[in-house]
C-alpha cells in the first residue's frame, strides 16, 4: 500500500534581517553623533584665566611643562616648527595665504609651562605667518 500523507513540515527559520536593519542604523547613528579627534601628543594641564572665550583653530600646538613642544605627531622644536610650516602650506595651498588668510593657531600650554618659552615661541610662530595665537585656558 502507498502513503499519500504529507511528509512533516520543519517551522520556518527566523529571519535575522530585521535585527541586522537595526545594527546598521545603530552604527549609523554612533557615527553621526560620535566626535574622532586624534589623542594629544603630551597631556597639559592649561593655566587658570577669569575669561571664559572659547579658543577655536584647526591646528592646536602643546606645550608641557617641562617645555617640550608637540603638534600632532611630531615631538620637539625643530620637527614641529617644520610640520607646522607643511600644515599651513596644506590649508593655504601652494599660493600660500597672507594676513588674516592664516589660520589661527590654538596653543594649549601647561600651566606649568615657564612664560618665557611661550614668549620665545611667539616670534617663532610669526616667522611662520602664523599671527593669531591664541592660548587655551581654564575658567576660576
Amino acid at each position: 500500500m502507498m502513503n499519500f500523507a504529507d511528509p512533516p513540515r520543519k517551522a520556518p527559520m527566523e529571519s535575522i534581517v530585521p535585527m541586522i536593519n537595526v545594527v546598521f542604523l545603530l552604527l549609523i547613528f554612533f557615527l553621526m553623533t560620535a566626535e574622532i579627534a586624534p589623542p594629544e601628543p603630551i597631556p597639559v594641564e592649561p593655566p587658570q584665566a577669569s575669561s571664559e572665550d572659547q579658543a577655536e583653530a584647526t591646528l592646536t600646538l602643546y606645550l608641557s611643562p617641562e617645555a617640550t613642544l608637540a603638534f600632532r605627531d611630531a615631538e620637539g622644536e625643530d620637527a614641529v616648527m617644520a610640520a607646522l610650516e607643511l600644515a599651513r602650506i596644506e590649508l593655504c595651498g601652494d599660493g600660500g595665504c597672507a594676513g588674516a588668510d592664516v589660520p589661527p593657531l590654538v596653543l594649549r600650554a601647561d600651566g606649568q609651562a615657564p612664560a618665557l618659552e611661550i614668549a620665545k615661541l611667539l616670534p617663532r610662530l610669526a616667522g611662520l605667518g602664523f599671527t593669531d595665537v591664541q592660548l587655551v585656558t581654564v575658567p576660576k
